[in-house]
């Protein structure tokens, strides 16, 4: 990868930007913004010398206008927590950091719609909603540092995804800011909003490269009134699948979640965080487990349908092993077995993660595949997790350190299965940096000549995120 024609950042631009937000709010120390250089898994690094913390929109538009005039690249930075190297500059990108814009502006109990600044936690934003008998419709592993900003522009899908579907459903309007400084005003609040073009879906899944999120109006739906767990252990992937077709027949409308995954994935969190499993039945373990919520309104009657349902599991022998429970804390810590894999398998090394969607035929299959391909011994683990409800399986190979020729046998070839199953290369976590030579395995050449010419349209300069999501074109640097 070659640096774009953009310009170097200068002492007259600190200045304007120390003159604009104040020395507080500027950061240009290179310890200090080394952490915002570097992925969560530590897997990228870029080499930013300048980090900007806006606190509202006018801001944020002073900001890309100057950047824009004087040609200067920036990338928009939420909680960091991605795995495709999107929110990392590459080379030496202004940061525009969006954690200081996170305030509440309006909670609508009534419609059951929250409008919140892009640079709120998602857990917080839960955490708030939970006081006037709202939820997100989002939830995942890294709701405690993850932005919603970020979730957008990421189009994030989740743990509920099954249940409530994904943000292009869910996020009403947005408020965004154009690589020139103007200020895109869609902050719809109104479930039916049928005049014209919907602007918000540019934005939402855009990943900062045809303007930056800073407010957001999302749809929430009631919270729930009894939640239900069923944490299974079985023996094959085969009786996974049974069991997910089992779950849609008889859980029906209170099926909220449903995850499964391998052994290897479960002893991540066992081995690596010491975590204990519920199921103790089976001295080595499950070859697979699965996680299966209900939301419901009436406490009873849905502990009824989920003990029926594990029991005609159990009684078909589809499943070997199995616990219930509507106990928050134990919920929580079960959940927690799955939630925090993401976590405990990079203390294994340096880890090759892989988020893709894929049909059920071939949902478990490319981690068989995988462990076929790489027979060899300095790999720890292969193994695969994820949202088996909506086809979204996370597969992790991890190894002591980063080996090239390891990284050889798994890229392109992953990415060539998946795209030979009619899969997707990004179920959720999007392109970021490190999939955009690979976009072409899951997008048409007419799909992409249609994403060139929006980026062209809205950003004609090429400053914001560059390098993400598609190949940069080559252009003259204009003075």
């Amino acid at each position: 990868m070659q640096r774009g024609p953009y310009n170097t950042i200068s002492t007259t631009d600190i200045r304007f930007f120390d003159s604009l937000l104040g020395p507080n709010r500027l950061i240009t120390d290179p310890d200090e913004c080394e952490s915002y250089n570097i992925d969560f898994p530590s897997t990228v690094r870029g080499a930013s010398r300048c980090v900007l913390k806006p606190k509202s929109t006018e801001e944020v538009s002073a900001i890309l206008k100057y950047c824009n005039t004087r040609r200067l690249a920036v990338v928009p930075q939420s909680g960091n927590t991605g795995l495709v190297g999107g929110s990392n500059p590459v080379f030496d990108e202004i940061v525009i950091s969006m954690k200081s814009m996170n305030k509440i502006l309006d909670t609508n109990e009534l419609a059951g719609v929250l409008t919140c600044e892009a640079g709120c936690v998602l857990e917080n934003l839960e955490n708030h909603l939970t006081t006037v008998g709202l939820m997100m419709p989002l939830d995942l592993g890294a709701k405690g540092s993850c932005l919603i900003g970020g979730c957008v522009s990421t189009n994030a899908g989740g743990l509920r995804l099954l249940r409530y579907g994904n943000l292009h459903g869910n996020i009403l309007g947005v408020e965004a800011v154009k690589a020139n400084g103007d200020v895109v005003d869609a902050l719809n609040t109104l479930k039916k909003n049928n005049t014209g073009y919907h602007l918000k879906h540019l934005f939402i899944g855009s990943e900062g490269t045809l303007g930056i999120v800073t407010k957001v109006v999302i749809q929430c739906p009631p919270l729930p009134k009894a939640v239900h767990l069923a944490f299974l252990g079985l023996a094959s992937f085969d009786k996974v699948l049974k069991t997910y077709h089992l779950a849609k027949r008889e859980l029906g409308e209170i099926l909220s979640s449903c995850e499964m995954m391998d052994r290897l994935s479960i002893d991540v969190s066992i081995n690596n965080l010491d975590m204990k499993n519920p199921l103790t039945s089976y001295e080595n373990g499950h070859e697979f487990y699965m996680l299966i919520e209900t939301s419901g309104s009436h406490l009873a009657h849905d502990e009824e349908k989920l003990s029926s349902f594990v029991e005609k599991a159990m009684n078909n022998d589809i499943i070997e092993d199995g616990t219930l429970t509507n106990e928050t804390a134990k919920i929580n810590n079960i959940w927690g077995l799955r939630e925090r894999i993401s976590e405990g398998v990079l203390r294994d090394g340096y880890v090759f993660k892989y988020d893709i969607s894929l049909p059920f035929t071939s949902f478990y299959k490319v981690v068989e595949v995988l462990r076929d391909r790489l027979r060899d011994p300095r790999i720890i683990r292969i193994s695969g997790y994820g949202h088996l409800g909506d086809g979204n399986i996370h597969v992790q190979v991890s190894i002591p350190e980063y080996y090239v020729d390891v990284a050889a046998q798994l890229e392109p070839f992953i990415f060539e299965y998946v795209s030979q199953c009619q899969g997707s290369i990004s179920a959720e976590h999007g392109i970021g940096f490190k999939k955009t030579k690979y976009l072409h395995m899951s997008k048409t050449s007419s799909e992409i000549a249609m994403m060139y010419d929006l980026k062209k349209l809205m950003d004609p300069n090429g400053i914001l995120n560059p390098y993400k999501v598609l190949m940069p074109v080559t252009t003259e640097l204009q003075s």
